[in-house]
C-alpha cells in the first residue's frame, strides 16, 4: 500500500474518531492539532502534527509552537517533544496519529509535571478554532453527529488496521521505561511486532499491563 493510501485511510479514521470532539482541528489533510487538557486549565497544551509526503514510512513532524502553549517553558516543551519522539520510533511504519495524540492524553500529568507558566495565561482561553473545515457555522449545532463512544472508536480503528498497533504501540511504552539497555527494548520491540489481532489478548493477559 503507498504512503498515499495509508494516508487517506487513517485521515477518514481520525474525522470519524474525533467527529465532535472540540479539541481536534484539522488544519489541512495532512496536519493536524490536539488540545491536551481544557480550556481553563493551567496544565493544557497544544500538539500539532503534520505529516510528510512518505509518512507513515518516515516519521511525522511534531510542533508545539502554536500560541496556545505561550506559557510553556521551552524546557518543558522539548520535553514533551522528546517523549514523542520516543513514541514515533515505536511506531514508525504505521498510522500513528492517533496513537501519539492518546498517549498526550494518557501521560498528560507526567509530562507537564515541571511545568510553572512563564507569564499570565489570561489571553491563551478558547485560542483553538472548533470549526470543521467547509462546514458552514449556522448549520453546525443543528447537524453535528453525536460523537462516538469508545467502543465505537476501537470498532472503527479496527477497520483500518490501527486497533491492534495502538494496543500494540501503547503496551510498548507502558513496558520501555523498564528496559534498561537498548538491547533490551529492542528485543521488547520485537516481542511485541509479532503481536496479531488474534493474539493480542491472549498476549496482553499474560503480560498484565
Amino acid at each position: 500500500m503507498s504512503a498515499n493510501e495509508d494516508q487517506e485511510m487513517e485521515l477518514e479514521a481520525l474525522r470519524s474518531i474525533y467527529e465532535g470532539d472540540e479539541s481536534f482541528r484539522e488544519l489541512s489533510p495532512v496536519s493536524f492539532q490536539y488540545r491536551i487538557g481544557e480550556n481553563g486549565d493551567p496544565k493544557a497544551f497544544l500538539i500539532e502534527i503534520s505529516w510528510t509526503e512518505t509518512y507513515p514510512q518516515t516519521p511525522p513532524i511534531i510542533s508545539m509552537n502554536a500560541f496556545f502553549n505561550n506559557t510553556i517553558s521551552s524546557a518543558v516543551k522539548q520535553s514533551i517533544l522528546a517523549k514523542l519522539q520516543e513514541a514515533v520510533e515505536v511506531n514508525l511504519g504505521t498510522a500513528m496519529t492517533y496513537t501519539l495524540f492518546e498517549y498526550a492524553k494518557d501521560s498528560k500529568e507526567q509530562l507537564m509535571e515541571n511545568h510553572h507558566p512563564v507569564h499570565s495565561a489570561a489571553s491563551i482561553s478558547n485560542i483553538i478554532s472548533v470549526e470543521t473545515p467547509n462546514t458552514a457555522p449556522s448549520s453546525k449545532k443543528k447537524d453535528k453527529k453525536e460523537q462516538l463512544s469508545k467502543a465505537q472508536k476501537r470498532k472503527l480503528a479496527d477497520k483500518t488496521g490501527l486497533q491492534a498497533d495502538v494496543f500494540r504501540r501503547r503496551l510498548v511504552l507502558s513496558l520501555l521505561p523498564g528496559m534498561n539497555t537498548n538491547s533490551q527494548k529492542s528485543k521488547l520491540t520485537q516481542l511485541l511486532t509479532s503481536i496479531t489481532k488474534e493474539n493480542f489478548l491472549e498476549v496482553g493477559i499474560g503480560l498484565m499491563w
